[in-house]
Order: C-alpha cells, then structure tokens, then sequence
C-alpha cells in the first residue's frame, strides 16, 4: 500500500449521452438515450436527465422507451465518442506513461510515475494529498476546456478505492480518499460495494449475517473462505480490510469479454435458462460498447447441478457487437448442453476481439430492423403533417446505417436516429429519425444554436451522411 493517495481514477459522466449533447445544441440539458433502437435493443448510456426516470445502461430499449417516452433515442457513433476518447486519454498520457484504460471513457493513472512523481516522493504527506489533489482538479478542468466535457475523480492509495472515489464523485466532482482511511470509508458499504460481489454472491453473504463491508471484515479470512472458498474468500477478505496492492497496467489489452452469474437455486426450466442467456448477452454487449470493441467467437459458460462445468464456442464469419446475433448464438449453443440435471452458474462472453467498425455500432439483426419497420408502416398508414413529424421519427424506427459511405448502390437508403449527415443546401446537421419513406433532420453543429428541423426523401440526393463534427472548445489553446 502507498503512502499516498497517487492512484488517479478517471470516470467521464454519462459518456455517450454527454457527447450526442455537446455534439447537438438543441438536446442539451434534455434526457438523451443511446443504444440500440431495433425491437431488441438495450440502452448503452442515458444523461443524467434520463437516469431520473429510472433509465439505466443495459436496460432494454423497449423499457427505457416506456420509462421515458419523451427523450431522445440515438443509436450512437463510435467514431465520435473514439475521437473524444483519445483527446481524453492523452491529457492522462501527459500525467504519467502508466495509464491502464479500462473502457472508452474509464481509466486508471499511477501519478507516481509521472512527472510529478519526484515532487511526491519529497514532500510531506500532507502536502503530497495537496499537491495530488490539485493535479486531479487541473485535469477535470483540462478535459472541460478540450472537449466541454465532466469527467469525475477519485484518489486514493490504490486501484480498490481509487474507483470507489470516483463513484462517490459522480457526477463532475473530486474525491479523496486518505490513506489509512480505507476501512472507515468502506465499512458502512454494502457488501455489493466490493467488486467481485454480484446478486448470488450478495444473497449468499446476507443469509450468513452479512450485510455491511465492516461485516466481512471483521469475520476473519478463514469463515470467508468456508462460504465463498479459497481463492474469492481470500480476495473478498483483503478487499473489505482496504488491502489492494495491484499494480496500474498501461495499455492493457483484453482477450475477451464475458458476464457470468451464479444461482442462488439451480435453474431446471429449458425457457428460464434461455432467459438468462438472454440476460447475460445484453450485459455482455454492454460490455463490448464500452471498450469500445467488437468480437468473433461468441463462448457459453455453464456449471450444471454436480459442480461440472462446459463451455462450448461458435466462430462466427466476422467480428460482432450484434446483442441478436450474439444472443441468437449463445441460444444455440445452450441447445447442446444437458441441463436436465439443473444449472448453478451460466456465462456467455466474446472472443476474438477486434476494433469496432462503424458498421458494427450499435448494429441490429435484420429480422429486428425489418420488424421494426413493419411496425411503423401499419402505424403511420397515412403521410403525418409536418407539426406530427418528430414524435413519429423519434420512437427510432430508422435503421442502422452500415457505413458513412452510404447505402450499397440499388438499396433502399436507412438512416439511423442520431447519425451525421450533410445536405448540398442547408450544410451538416443530424438525423432525427427516418421512417415511410422519409428522413427528418436537425441542421445544427456543436457550436451552433439549436438548428431547425426539415424533412426529405430518404433519397434525396442532397442529403448525404458525414463526418462527426469536433466538440466545441471553451478556449482556444
């Protein structure tokens, strides 16, 4: 453990959300909504405007369309929010060579081996939590000034509460947690405060009496280890004692991305069992988004009744963040597996990881989109007046469009709520929706006022898709 509270964790608030907002003047400060906008869509992030209905990430998109009928649904553009991430993580590349990103907008900073590194070895501690404290604020005012951004912060003396920091930041704060002070700060948690503790874990802990972080804390290693086993007892005792010597990893890559959940009784049901592949798919695709990659091998974990465990894998033709596909696989997969004796865990993950493709974001089956569009055909039979337009476009009944380049010559053009676009008369604006032959626009640019809306043929040859605008700057460097 240090001495110091050098560990940085930046989180930047409601990612996604916030860039569409500082990307289209006219969302701002209105509840915003990314994901996937087919009939199986789930929710990748909504604003903090949107989260006060009870919209939450991994939601499916139906639900959050109930919650919040008002808001804006986009279907996202990875080649935004990657450009904005990387204006991002070089201001943290500037604090020291050990940054470890754990996601597009999430990253560990090891401030000790930076530049500052010599001043915090010869000052007091005192006055190195000071001095470590303004460098967290200078930061936050960096990522503000270069892409009008909030990212919150937290400090600590390692990796465990330097992320519990950040959370209690949230949103747009800074937080710091002294060193020595970690049990204090932890002990009043719930137990799920702890990573490595979910659902089935959390009820096995409350059942033996549990409750608090303090809880696990004071039973001692050996009672942990008798309920969760050696090897996560151990973790789960250190953890609760503020114990975290892991060290910050710069570019760490990872080989795969996997949920799993373990019952607190055995699934015996065929459909239940599918249902939580379905769950799991849906966190797991979450997963992807926000590392912002994209998978070819689609791998079923399942432990059954006698503690045996299978996976089995299908390859699939190329790399995927697809939930239908993803999901519709893992389905297949559960077909070749004996369950009839029960299922005590199940996880579904994606290996094979590649770089997202703009034609992967945020993608949707083809039956989804088709299904989708059949839905808005029998809904709007008749041409809507222009005042009816943005209610009827905004239920996302666009789909997805492939590529910036467009549609393949002879197809039918599909344009995505949310996606660039630039028109040969009135310039670059955004797409509000598309649907029975027609494309709805908002003309604005980040550093715009709220544009006007229009509406075209979906193939009007004016209109074309484009290249996301920069993020306005507060000053000039």
């Amino acid at each position: 453990m240090r001495s110091l509270p050098s560990i940085l964790h930046l989180d930047m608030d409601a990612f996604f959300a916030a860039v569409e907002q500082a990307a289209k003047p006219s969302l701002r400060g209105k509840p915003v909504i990314v994901g996937g906008v087919g009939g199986r869509g789930v929710v990748a992030t909504a604003s903090y405007e949107a989260r006060k209905f009870g919209v939450h990430s991994a939601m499916p998109m139906a639900q959050a369309r109930r919650l919040a009928p008002n808001a804006a649904f986009l279907s996202g553009r990875f080649s935004a929010y990657r450009a904005v991430s990387e204006q991002v993580m070089a201001l943290l590349r500037q604090l020291s060579p050990l940054v470890e990103p754990l996601s597009l907008d999430e990253a560990f900073v090891d401030l000790q081996a930076g530049p500052y590194g010599p001043a915090l070895a010869a000052v007091p501690p005192a006055e190195g939590a000071e001095l470590v404290t303004a460098i967290g604020e200078d930061l936050r005012a960096d990522i503000r000034r270069v892409t009008n951004l909030t990212g919150s912060v937290g400090l600590a003396g390692s990796k465990l509460m330097a992320k519990i920091a950040s959370e209690q930041a949230k949103p747009d704060g800074l937080v710091m947690i002294g060193v020595g002070s970690e049990r204090s700060v932890l002990g009043p948690m719930s137990v799920r405060a702890l990573p490595g503790i979910g659902p089935a874990t959390e009820q096995v802990l409350r059942r033996s009496g549990f409750m608090t972080v303090e809880d696990l804390a004071e039973a001692g290693e050996t009672e942990l280890v008798q309920l969760l086993g050696r090897a996560h007892g151990v973790g789960v005792h250190q953890m609760a004692l503020g114990l975290d010597s892991r060290p910050v990893v710069a570019d760490r890559d990872a080989k795969s991305v996997s949920v799993e959940d373990t019952f607190a009784v055995d699934l015996l049901d065929r459909d239940r069992i599918l249902h939580e592949i379905d769950v799991l798919t849906a966190r797991c695709v979450a997963r992807l988004h926000a590392t912002g990659r994209s998978g070819r091998t689609v791998v079923l974990k399942v432990r059954r009744f006698d503690f045996s465990t299978l996976t089995r894998s299908e390859t699939l033709k190329g790399p995927t963040d697809d939930a239908a596909v993803i999901g519709e696989t893992a389905r297949r997969l559960a077909l070749q597996v004996n369950t009839a004796g029960g299922v005590r865990l199940l996880g579904v993950g994606v290996s094979q990881l590649a770089d997202f493709t703009q034609e992967d974001l945020f993608a949707q089956a083809a039956a989804a989109e088709a299904e989708a569009e059949a839905e808005a055909s029998e809904a709007v039979a008749e041409q809507l007046p222009v005042e009816e337009e943005e209610t009827a476009l905004r239920s996302g009944v666009g789909a997805a469009e492939r590529s910036v380049g467009g549609a393949p010559e002879g197809a039918v053009r599909q344009w995505y709520p949310g996606q660039d676009v630039a028109h040969a008369a009135y310039g670059p604006g955004w797409v509000q929706g598309s649907g029975v032959g027609r494309v709805t626009v908002r003309f604005e640019t980040p550093d715009s006022l709220p544009g006007r809306v229009r509406t075209f043929s979906i193939e009007d040859p004016e209109l074309s898709p484009a290249e996301p605008q920069p993020l306005r700057r507060l000053t000039e460097e």
